[in-house]
């Protein structure tokens, strides 16, 4: 029998018989058992032990760390927290044991692609962990990886959730972030897609309706009239029905939001931003996923709190109908076409931080009829809820800080949306946006400071390690704040900065609102570094002073996910975590 010349030499079958194994070159462990020579890794995939330490009964070898069981001769594993082993091609010649150095299974890719299913579907963290370290390496594409996730979590599970928010949300940090940055995005998101999803039933999809001659409007119609009656199986074969008829993405965000927004600030604006999210993902997987990924909404549409029927919507102050009333006037009188060259922009922030929500109202309603363009104001509106973080009080109920946030990623998903569509009736979120603004004005009383320059004579650090030792500590809220303010000031590199936040989020146990915050801060941040100007600068400077403050108020944790992604990149990279 012939071998090629790449095969590793193993030794003389009898002394292989009197060791009963044996470590070879390339760390390929080889055994004689029951009559029969079999090779495998020497390391245990679950936690890298060396196998040949093991035990090996009735065909079984035993990790004797974690007690990890592989089938001897295929490699594969009877607990689904480990992986399959690789195993080697033997040879004997001529008495001599030869081993085929390339593994039995040679697409590592798909194999990665199967074992992160199984671990969103057994919702095991060391096992997602594992396959992204895996994927990456492979310089697998961010979103063709997180497309796994999204599509087990839209599959499975009551619909789309927080989860799947997050995953969506960090692959669009990642272009921000460093290779391990990138590891942990991924890594945190799928984790959450697998806690929210794993261990609950299948979202098997409804038929479309058959007739092929309804227009797009008239199901833009008919959805419209589902949601608002809450019938989301309805719903749900309607918008089946308009994706098989060709409606684009974009049509499809405009029909569906239109209906998310015939209501105020559904869910304390959870439904907007996550038919935001819904739709960045389907970007990321592609528009045969449509619809998977845009049904998987539905489920928060039977039941959505409406702000407008809340107390505090309609007293002391009434804002539900002047909102209704402007709405109204923008619909008979706007002039398509007719734009102002410019607005003042500083002015418009301080009506929406003041305690004048009907003079707000007016003056937003002016705007638009003067033709001012909706994605300003809307991204205006997101400056006002950030600097409402900025101004957060740590003297407030610690839970409050979940109140300025709500209003903030809602108001970036209304930012993000306007920027894709021109749907007049979308608006009318920018209303609902700026009165939640207002809304929050408690939380800003007392209001706190805003960092102060640095004395001239004083040299700000550059060194943004500094910043994660400080959220080392508990409620470092102003200090993290002073410290990026000053770093800001001094000319500090901002990529190296926008990479330390990730990190500082990613190292963390973080809670849901925590990764909206920095997705959106980053993403508003970036749109107005495409402007100059001593205002866009100060904008610059909200974004980040309100994440960084969100992130400090909010750490440190206990760090079990992150430690967990670390020990699976150390594994891949061969270290030896048993000797420590």
């Amino acid at each position: 029998m012939s071998r090629t010349a790449e095969w590793i030499k193993a030794g003389p079958v009898q002394e292989l018989k009197e060791k009963g194994s044996a470590v070879i070159k390339g760390g390929i462990a080889v055994f004689v058992h029951e009559e029969g020579i079999f090779a495998v890794d020497n390391r245990c995939p679950h936690l890298g032990f060396p196998l040949h330490m093991g035990s090996l009964c009735d065909g079984i070898l035993t990790c004797h760390w974690h007690h990890a069981r592989f089938d001897v001769c295929s490699g594969g594993t009877l607990d689904p927290w480990a992986d399959d082993v690789p195993s080697y091609e033997v040879r004997v010649e001529e008495e001599t044991v030869w081993v085929n150095p390339q593994p039995k299974i040679a697409n590592h890719i798909q194999k990665y692609k199967d074992r992160l299913m199984e671990g969103l579907e057994q919702n095991i963290s060391i096992v997602i962990a594992k396959a992204v370290v895996g994927l990456v390496e492979a310089n697998v594409p961010d979103s063709e990886i997180a497309a796994v996730g999204i599509a087990f979590g839209t599959r499975s599970g009551s619909g789309w959730n927080s989860g799947l928010t997050i995953l969506t949300a960090m692959v669009r940090v990642i272009p921000k972030l460093d290779k391990t940055g990138r590891i942990l995005a991924l890594y945190q998101g799928l984790v959450h897609v697998a806690r929210g999803s794993s261990g609950r039933g299948i979202h098997y999809l409804l038929r479309a309706l058959p007739s092929a001659d309804v227009s797009f409007e008239r199901l833009a119609g008919w959805y419209r009239n589902c949601i608002e009656v809450r019938d989301t199986q309805g719903a749900e074969k309607l918008v089946i029905t308009a994706i098989e008829k060709g409606m684009s993405p974009e049509q499809l965000a405009d029909m569906m939001l239109i209906a998310a927004t015939d209501h105020f600030y559904l869910d304390g604006g959870h439904v907007f931003d996550f038919h935001n999210k819904a739709f960045e993902a389907l970007e990321l997987v592609g528009a045969d996923q449509s619809k998977q990924v845009l049904t998987s909404l539905l489920h928060m549409m039977g039941n959505p709190t409406r702000s407008e029927e809340q107390h505090h919507w309609q007293a002391p102050i009434n804002l539900v109908e002047p909102i209704h009333e402007a709405v109204r006037e923008l619909a008979e009188l706007r002039v398509v076409g007719e734009e102002v060259t410019a607005i003042d922009e500083e002015a418009i922030l301080q009506q929406l931080l003041s305690e004048e929500p009907l003079e707000t109202i007016a003056l937003l309603r002016d705007l638009l009829l003067a033709g001012a363009a909706p994605v300003q104001l809307a991204q205006l509106v997101a400056l006002a809820s950030a600097e409402r973080v900025v101004r957060f009080h740590t003297q407030n109920d610690h839970r409050d800080w979940v109140a300025v946030l709500h209003t903030f990623t809602y108001a970036h998903a209304l930012h993000e949306r306007l920027l894709r569509s021109e749907e007049p009736l979308l608006v009318r979120a920018i209303f609902h946006g700026a009165m939640s603004v207002y809304l929050d004005r408690f939380l800003n009383v007392p209001s706190a400071k805003r960092p102060k320059a640095a004395p001239s004579d004083v040299n700000a650090t550059t060194n943004t390690s500094e910043l994660l030792q400080l959220l080392d500590q508990r409620q470092q809220v102003e200090q993290a704040a002073k410290w990026v303010f000053d770093y800001v000031k001094s000319g500090g590199e901002m990529d190296a900065l926008l990479n330390t936040l990730g990190h500082a989020l990613l190292r963390e146990d973080a809670e849901f609102h925590t990764f909206q915050m920095v997705e959106a801060a980053f993403a508003e941040y970036e749109r107005w570094c495409l402007r100059t100007g001593e205002f866009a600068e100060k904008a610059q400077e909200t974004m980040l002073l309100a994440c960084t403050r969100y992130l400090a108020a909010h750490a440190p944790t206990a760090r079990e996910l992150p430690h967990t992604a670390q020990i699976a990149w150390r594994l891949h990279k061969g270290e030896r975590l048993f000797e420590e």
